[in-house]
């Protein structure tokens, strides 16, 4: 009997285990993507089109302190390796067009109950600058800057080729010059709210 009951206890735990293994794994992915959209014009060129981002899942503390030690200790250079490594966590890119992999996606609370998305992906980098290496290979990010007031409305900036620098206030990867960026994002605005708010 006591073998028998032993045994049902056993059992017992190995159940809750898988399940709470089971609830942890269904935590990190439940909920539907975060979307936004936004009008973007290049004040370089003029050029002007409109963009969908899309995040399948933000970024975890773990991913982002990764990513900050690299970067603090190792370099630009080695962040890119340590990006190109990472899973795609979303994408973006032009309606009916191709769209490229985000690679680090994280969102800072704003004082006013808004919020600021920072998106980060490695450049494509094409085979002219490849082979002519202009300024811009030197900044091979892609890094997107979205600030959202509570109603999941605002503005943002894109650059296809910056520095990015640690915003040591919130340990996160940002641009270099925000105020400065070529690309601005206008009419921005939140299509999606995720169910997992605890994502942050």
């Amino acid at each position: 009997m006591f073998a028998s009951t032993s045994a049902l206890k056993s059992s017992a735990l190995t159940l809750a285990a898988a399940l709470a293994f089971s609830i942890l794994a269904s935590a990190q992915t439940m909920g539907t993507p975060e979307k936004f959209t936004a009008a973007a014009i290049n004040i370089n060129n003029g050029r002007a089109g409109n963009i969908d981002i899309t995040v399948n899942r933000w970024s975890t503390d773990a991913q982002r302190d990764a990513l900050m030690a690299v970067m603090t200790t190792k370099g630009p250079d080695k962040l890119l390796d340590a990006l190109q490594d990472m899973p795609a966590v979303g994408h973006f890119g032009a309606p009916g067009n191709l769209s490229w992999d985000l690679r680090f996606a994280r969102r800072v609370p704003l004082p006013d109950g808004g919020e600021r998305v920072i998106l980060v992906t490695d450049r494509r980098i094409g085979f002219w600058e490849a082979a002519h290496q202009p300024r811009s290979i030197d900044y091979p990010f892609t890094v997107i800057e979205l600030r959202l007031n509570r109603d999941g409305e605002g503005e943002g900036k894109m650059s296809l080729a910056t520095k990015v620098i640690h915003d040591k206030e919130h340990n996160i990867i940002t641009l270099e010059n925000y105020d400065i960026q070529p690309v601005q994002l206008t009419n921005v605005r939140r299509a999606t709210t995720s169910l997992n708010q605890d994502l942050r």
